[in-house]
């Protein structure tokens, strides 16, 4: 496994460079415009990246199994700051949605610590009640109930993308631990509900799947994004227009620096790029799950499983969302969005899979 922890950690660093190289490349002009320094951001996610760094290390060495024994604690600390962040005058507005506590001229982001409380908090579920599982109510049900509370609070604010990241990746790791086919049925019906319940009592929803089927339909609105995002991509071609010479980027794609970096790679660096990317995260999860198979704890197998899955499920997300498969959500790149609360919970999250690759 120290082959595996090793080369993990190497991508990680390489892929989060990687991010502020393309952070630089893409929020230039914007920096420029807005700030009259064309490395504001590239500055700010280098601050990030060290931070990151710190605490990848620090997780490193911290032993796997104090999570596990505080779990319930972890899990209530995130639900405080989710219910902080909803606090007017603590939690910062923006884009219509109250997801920020502002500390100085920097943000705290409690979804993104709320994902990685709830993964440690059902890895000791799902370990401690491995028989239970056979039981929708005793089982299942109370588990459920807790995933419920947790998306509800994020859905306040309202953060759709990091609560549909956040409960795909939850979902998974409950299918892997072995329950019942015929509740994961019934489980996509009521989701299903759910969305639709969702899209009636916020309409805005309702545009975003009608310009993700047809953006052309709303070219100034609710579909600009997506055709902006397209442009990008579109003249990419084999090998891209050259570092620095996206077009895209220039007061086109708003804030090209988030949410729809990848965009900018694949107009920067065409093909190649995407399939440097892509890889990148090809290989992190690879080594992530051989990790995790090696486990015999199950606490281990779990936290170190869904740890891995919650970074491969946003990716994929936002990947989708860039080449207009799915419509927008919100979702950042992990590693190579801006952004100082993904990169600190993507890189403590590599720190614990590197501990449990060291003392399993």
């Amino acid at each position: 496994m120290k082959k595996y922890a090793k080369r993990l950690l190497i991508l990680s660093i390489l892929i989060s460079i990687f991010g502020i190289i393309m952070i630089y490349s893409a929020s230039s002009i914007w920096a420029k415009y807005r700030f009259n320094d064309s490395f504001h951001f590239a500055k700010l996610q280098l601050i990030f990246f060290l931070v990151s760094l710190l605490g990848l290390f620090t997780t490193s060495k911290i032993d796997f199994h104090i999570y596990q024994k505080y779990a319930n604690i972890i899990l209530a600390l995130s639900v405080l700051l989710l219910i902080i962040v909803l606090i007017p005058g603590i939690g910062s507005l923006k884009n219509g949605a109250r997801s920020w506590i502002k500390i100085g001229p920097f943000g705290l982001q409690p979804s993104e610590f709320a994902k990685l409380g709830m993964i440690i908090f059902l890895a000791k579920y799902l370990a401690n009640n491995q028989k239970n599982l056979i039981s929708i109510k005793k089982g299942v049900f109370p588990i459920l109930l807790i995933i419920g509370i947790i998306f509800g609070l994020i859905m306040l604010e309202p953060d759709f993308g990091s609560a549909m990241v956040m409960t795909i990746a939850l979902m998974i790791i409950i299918f892997i631990s072995g329950v019942k086919l015929s509740f994961f049925a019934s489980l996509g019906l009521l989701g299903l509900l759910g969305i639709t319940g969702l899209i009636i009592v916020a309409p805005y929803r309702l545009k975003r799947i009608i310009s993700f089927l047809n953006p052309w339909s709303d070219p100034l609105g609710s579909g600009y994004q997506i055709i902006q995002s397209l442009y990008a991509i579109g003249p990419g071609g084999l090998f891209g227009l050259g570092f620095g010479n996206s077009i895209q980027k220039q007061f086109y794609l708003p804030e090209p620096q988030t949410d729809f970096i990848f965009s900018i790679i694949s107009e920067e660096f065409g093909f190649l790029g995407v399939l440097i990317v892509t890889s990148f995260f090809a290989f992190i999860f690879y080594f992530i799950l051989k990790i995790s198979l090696k486990q015999k704890e199950l606490f281990a197998k779990y936290l170190c499983f869904g740890l891995g899955i919650q970074i491969i499920v946003q990716a994929l997300l936002n990947l989708c969302v860039v080449v207009g498969i799915i419509p927008v959500t919100g979702v950042t790149l992990p590693f190579l969005s801006y952004g100082g609360s993904s990169l600190l919970v993507s890189m403590a999250s590599i720190g614990i899979i590197l501990n449990i690759a060291k003392n399993s």
